[in-house]
């Protein structure tokens, strides 16, 4: 509990001074710093919050166990029930505080960009591409998000051999960064003609998106190059070199966009990919060096990881990491992601206050 304290007082006090940051007028003029502090303070202001709470109630507390002392019994019976309001909501600010104290991860607010392939399975790897692609867009509009295609390979069979999106929000990444890795389905596939049920898979990358702030891009490392769109565009999107291609020459990351209204649309969201994906490169070099706090993370978020299998036949999908099992898979794939994910959150936090303690 004295930890707790400690942890809490010095939370208060950077709380604080952010806040004497924030209203010094000369930050005004420097962008990146007041951002850098606004995030913080965002981040620090729910513990602050209830630290102030769980203060009026320790010393609320203190003052009802005096008024016990008084001889007047219409004041000890008011101390009584004041009392034992506040002990019944000491340890659900308690419980609270805990939970506001595990490590935060600092991307959670943040949009991310989503990549998903077809794997194994060939054809029928690139359809359930396309069904997980149709599962996440009816959760983003489940929660109020928005959706913007950056890159789609498209498959001949249906599907797609590679779809690139953003999903931008609130909280995006702190409710889609369990689902990278590999995903199976179990079906029996459209060109199969004995009724036989095939393993197929698909891979999710998704990473946090990456603002300037976050990854710096040095120009020079960059080759832009423009090419005619392919694809049901229209006549015109055929016809002009709007679609961009940019590579990272020191890693040979590539990332492309022809989907957007112009080259320079398209040149936007290309380059905020490529700023992306170092990013995520960057992360996880970062977490591999943490070998602790990768082994209180549910998976690795490695795509070759194989997070969560979805059977058809059973109606059935398996979270292999948390041991979930849910029989309503034609729910899920309309979006119906609630459960799993929560699931998946109060396990990751259930590990961290593990590792907490």
């Amino acid at each position: 509990m004295n930890n707790m304290i400690e942890r809490l007082e010095s939370i208060a006090r950077r709380y604080e001074e952010l806040n004497e940051i924030l209203m010094d007028p000369n930050i005004a003029s420097d962008i990146q710093k007041m951002t850098e502090a606004s995030k913080e303070q965002a981040m620090l202001e729910t513990a602050y919050h209830l630290y102030e709470e769980y203060k009026r109630i320790l010393s609320g507390i203190e003052e009802a166990r005096e008024l016990l002392k008084e001889n007047d019994p219409e004041i000890k019976e008011m101390a009584e029930l004041e009392l034992s309001e506040l002990e019944e909501k000491k340890p659900q600010i308690e419980e609270k505080l805990h939970l506001e104290l595990i490590p935060k991860d600092p991307n959670d607010n943040k949009n991310v960009i989503v990549e998903i392939r077809g794997a194994a399975g060939g054809d029928e790897g690139n359809i359930f591409a396309g069904d997980l692609y149709r599962m996440y867009v009816k959760y983003a509009e489940s929660q109020g998000w928005k959706i913007e295609i950056l890159e789609a390979q498209d498959s001949e069979a249906g599907g797609y051999a590679l779809i690139s999106f953003m999903i931008k929000g609130e909280g995006v990444y702190s409710k889609l960064k369990f689902e990278s890795g590999s995903h199976r389905v179990q079906r029996v596939p459209k060109t199969e003609t004995q009724g036989r049920v095939h393993t197929s898979t698909a891979t999710v990358l998704v990473m946090p998106e990456a603002e300037e702030v976050d990854f710096e891009l040095n120009p020079s490392d960059l080759r832009i190059d423009t090419y005619r769109a392919s694809g049901a565009g229209g006549q015109h999107i055929n016809k002009t070199d709007s679609a961009v291609r940019i590579t990272h020459i020191p890693t040979g990351t590539v990332t492309t966009s022809q989907d957007g209204r112009s080259q320079h649309d398209n040149k936007d969201k290309a380059m905020r990919a490529m700023r992306t994906k170092l990013y995520e490169m960057k992360l996880r070099e970062q977490e591999e060096a943490l070998d602790s706090e990768r082994r209180s993370k549910i998976g690795s978020g490695d795509r070759s990881e194989k997070i969560r299998t979805y059977n058809y036949p059973q109606n059935r999908v398996t979270d292999h990491r948390i041991g979930l099992t849910i029989q309503q898979l034609d729910r899920i794939m309309e979006g119906k992601l609630v459960e799993i994910i929560e699931a998946l959150i109060n396990e990751d936090q259930r590990l961290k206050l593990a590792g907490e303690e």
